[in-house]
């Protein structure tokens, strides 16, 4: 089994880096451009940059990276630690920094992953971003405020909140499919969880009602297939 990784912004230290090595996590770390790399960057020569990906694998448009590991030094992280930089043409509109040379933009990032392949590590780091949706996703299940003065109280909310999200991503994960499987919980509120249904009983038969011009309510009910059909967990 691969080790865990970490992957954070540049807001980390050496000392973080650190206590992953001590901890055998490997680390996926922001790093700010100083002059000294600024410099090694526009010194490389093309042949030096290598395509981007995206998340399906595909080329990335107007995006390349290349490694500067051994051109910068690096002594002071943890042993094995490499230095990777991405460049890429901004979106339209976009303002530049002073560094920005022949219409890209740079970032860099530090990690101690043995992959040959920097593309798929520049990906990988990238994807970071994914928590940024699941503190979005948590705003809107209950974590954007602590409604008690008492401590006590905020942490039972913090938890039912905590408990909705993951109700929600398994719903989404196993009954779920198409766009509503990726569906933030704003939406699954307004698509699903509102629709007026009525449960009705008949010949011992509980059954509920979904109302034909719903335009989700073939969707909930393959929904509520899908979760019937759902193997139940061994017992005890």
């Amino acid at each position: 089994m691969p080790p865990a990784t970490t992957r954070a912004d540049s807001a980390s230290t050496k000392a973080f880096a650190s206590d992953c090595r001590d901890a055998a996590v490997r680390f996926s770390l922001g790093y700010e451009l100083k002059d000294r790399a600024r410099e090694e960057i526009v010194a490389l020569p093309e042949s030096a940059w290598r395509q981007a990906i995206d998340a399906e694998g595909k080329a990335r448009e107007g995006a390349q990276v290349a490694e500067l590991t051994g051109l910068i030094d690096l002594a002071t992280w943890p042993r094995g630690t490499r230095l990777i930089v991405r460049r890429e043409r901004p979106h339209p509109g976009a303002q530049f920094q002073v560094f920005d040379t022949d219409g890209h933009r740079h970032t860099a990032f530090i990690t101690d992953q043995s992959d040959d392949d920097i593309a798929a590590l520049e990906l990988r780091h990238r994807q970071r971003a994914r928590v940024e949706d699941a503190i979005r996703t948590g705003k809107d299940t209950g974590m954007r405020n602590l409604p008690f003065a008492a401590f006590e109280h905020n942490r039972v909310w913090l938890e039912l909140s905590l408990v909705a999200q993951d109700l929600l991503r398994w719903a989404g994960r196993l009954c779920l499919t198409g766009e509503l499987s990726l569906a933030e919980p704003k939406r699954i509120r307004q698509r699903l969880l509102h629709v007026a249904g009525r449960l009705v009983r008949s010949a011992r038969c509980t059954a509920l009602r979904l109302p034909r011009s719903w335009p989700w309510a073939d969707a909930l009910a393959a929904a509520f297939v899908r979760l019937r059909a759902l193997p139940t967990g061994a017992g005890p």
